[in-house]
């Protein structure tokens, strides 16, 4: 990864912000996920990916984690932010709470990125993949 001289204050980010970041990051590992199940056809793959990108996968996968009580305080701080911030669009294809939770999935993913709290990034994606993995329709290993 590039080094900068300067920290990004996450506290300071807007939730957008850290979601854009996130939603990258999810994006990156979702992509290998799938070539590692070892589909490899770019209408396929893609097809799948939205199974776990999608905003009500995401959605989904925020409640098991939010259910299972995992999230520090810090980290349920980051979700209320997300889940509350404006995006100044309507979504197409889901309900605006739905797409506000998955905006707080991806805001948190993002945050834990920016403040390379990478093992517990990991933690929770591999919770959300697995996740999705189990409903009808995931990648069965």
């Amino acid at each position: 990864m590039l080094s900068y001289d300067n920290q990004i204050d996450v506290k300071q980010l807007n939730s957008l912000a850290l979601a854009y970041m996130g939603d990258s990051v999810f994006e990156i590992y979702v992509r290998r996920h799938l070539l590692q199940s070892g589909k490899v056809r770019p209408h396929h793959l893609h097809r799948e990916a939205t199974k776990y990108v999608s905003a009500k996968a995401q959605c989904q996968i925020l409640f098991q984690i939010m259910d299972a009580g995992i999230l520090t305080s810090d980290e349920m701080a980051v979700v209320m932010r997300g889940r509350n911030a404006k995006s100044g669009t309507v979504p197409k294809n889901t309900d605006v709470q739905t797409y506000r939770y998955s905006t707080a999935f991806e805001a948190l993913l993002g945050c834990l990125y920016l403040t390379q709290k990478h093992e517990r990034l990991e933690e929770l994606i591999r919770i959300a993949l697995k996740s999705v993995d189990e409903r009808k329709g995931g990648i069965q290993k």
